[in-house]
C-alpha cells in the first residue's frame, strides 16, 4: 500500500485502519503458495493454479457494480487471481439494482455455494438474504460497501475502505488547498458509500453541495455538470466518486470554461494518466483488487481452518492518496488492472 500524509493524518481516526496489516500478510502467504452493457449475471471462473489444487469449493461474489465502470474490473480481477490461487471456482454476477443484487444472492444460497462475498451498497435491501444465507449455513463476507453494517446484518468479515475517513480526509486536502464550494457529485442514489464521502468532505469544507447524476450515462453526467459549472462560477474545486465519473467533468470543465479543479475519489488508467499530466490533483484510492482478492480468500481459509481475518474488525484497504509525488509507480500498475 502506498503510504503518505494521509496515513499520517487517519491514524488515530480508526483502530481498525491499521489492519491493513492483515491483508498484506495473507497476501504474502498465499503467493508463496502459488464500456456499458446489461448487469453482469453469473460468470463462472475455475481456480486452479497456485496451492489451491481443486478445493471442490465455490465461491459466489455478487455487487453492486454498474454497467462500464472500470473499478469493478480490478475487483473482479483480484477474486480471479485469488480463486486461482486457491484452487476454488469463483460465480461472479452483479446488478447496480439492490432488489436484483439481493435475488443474485438467493440464488448462489440456492445454489449451494460454500461461500458468498457481496457489496452492501443498500444494506436494508440486502439484510434478509444475508440473513437466508447464514441460515443456510453459508458464510458471508462483505466487500467494498457496508463498513458499519456489515456486523448487523450477519457478515463475518470486510474488505475495503472506511468511507468517512476517506472523505474527511479528503476535504482536509481541499481545505489546505483554499478551496471554499466544492461541487460533489453523486453518480448512483441510495448507495450509501457515495453519501458518506460527500458528507465527509462537507466536514472538512462546510460549503460543498452535492449533485444527482446519472452515472450510467456518461454524454448525461458531462451535460448536468457543465450546466452546473457554467451557472455558477463560485464553485472552485470538483470532486467525482468513482474515475468514469472524474473524465466525465475533464469535459464538462473544458465546455464550461470553469477555473474549478478536480480531484476524484478511485482510480483508472485514464485517471491515473490525467494526474501524471496535471489535470486531475489527485485520487483516494481504496485498492479495489485487494478488496476482490482478499474476499475470496477469507472465505477460502474459514472454510478451511475456521480462520477470522481482522480480529473482529475490518480490514481496511484504504483510503490512500494518489498524486504526482507516486503516480508514476501507481501509473504501472493501473495499467495492469490490478491496484
Amino acid at each position: 500500500m502506498i503510504r503518505s500524509a494521509m496515513s499520517r493524518a487517519l491514524g488515530q481516526s480508526r483502530t481498525g485502519l491499521s489492519l491493513t496489516a492483515v491483508a498484506a500478510a495473507a497476501l504474502l502467504a498465499l503467493s508463496a503458495c502459488s464500456g456499458g452493457g446489461a448487469p453482469k449475471t453469473e460468470q463462472q471462473n475455475q481456480g486452479g493454479g497456485g496451492g489451491g489444487g481443486g478445493t471442490g469449493m465455490t465461491i459466489a461474489m455478487v455487487t453492486h457494480e454498474p454497467p462500464g465502470d472500470t473499478f469493478w474490473t480490478k475487483v473482479h480481477n483480484g477474486a480471479d487471481q485469488a480463486a486461482k490461487d486457491t484452487g476454488v471456482t469463483l460465480k461472479y454476477s452483479a446488478d447496480p439494482d439492490s432488489g436484483k443484487q439481493a435475488t443474485l444472492v438467493q440464488a448462489a444460497i440456492d445454489s449451494k455455494v460454500n461461500g458468498i462475498a457481496t457489496t452492501l451498497a443498500n444494506p436494508e435491501a440486502m439484510a434478509s438474504v444475508v440473513k437466508a444465507a447464514g441460515d443456510a449455513g453459508i458464510p458471508v463476507v462483505a466487500l467494498n460497501a457496508g463498513l458499519d453494517q456489515y456486523q448487523k446484518l450477519g457478515a463475518l468479515m470486510y474488505f475495503g475502505s472506511d468511507e468517512a475517513i476517506a472523505g474527511e480526509a479528503g476535504g482536509k486536502r481541499l481545505a489546505a488547498l483554499g478551496a471554499k464550494h466544492v461541487l460533489c457529485p453523486i453518480q448512483a442514489a441510495g448507495v450509501i458509500s457515495l453519501d458518506t464521502r460527500c458528507a465527509g468532505i462537507k466536514m472538512a469544507v462546510p460549503n460543498t453541495e452535492t449533485v444527482q447524476v446519472n452515472g450510467q450515462d456518461d454524454s448525461a453526467v458531462t451535460s448536468a455538470l457543465q450546466a452546473k459549472l457554467s451557472q455558477d462560477k463560485s464553485i472552485d474545486y470538483i470532486v467525482t466518486l468513482g474515475a468514469p465519473i472524474a473524465l466525465d467533468a475533464l469535459k464538462a470543465m473544458d465546455g464550461s470554461g470553469t477555473s474549478a479543479k478536480l480531484a476524484t475519489f478511485d482510480l483508472n488508467t485514464e485517471v491515473a494518466q490525467n494526474i501524471k499530466d496535471g489535470k486531475i490533483l489527485f485520487s483516494i484510492d481504496q485498492q479495489p483488487y485487494v478488496q476482490g482478492y482478499m474476499s475470496v480468500v477469507a472465505l477460502y481459509l474459514n472454510a478451511k481452518n475456521g480462520n477470522d481475518l481482522g480480529g473482529g474488525k475490518a480490514v481496511l484497504t484504504g483510503p490512500s492518496f494518489v498524486d504526482n509525488t507516486n503516480i508514476d509507480k501507481v501509473l504501472e500498475y493501473a495499467k495492469n488492472n490490478t491496484r
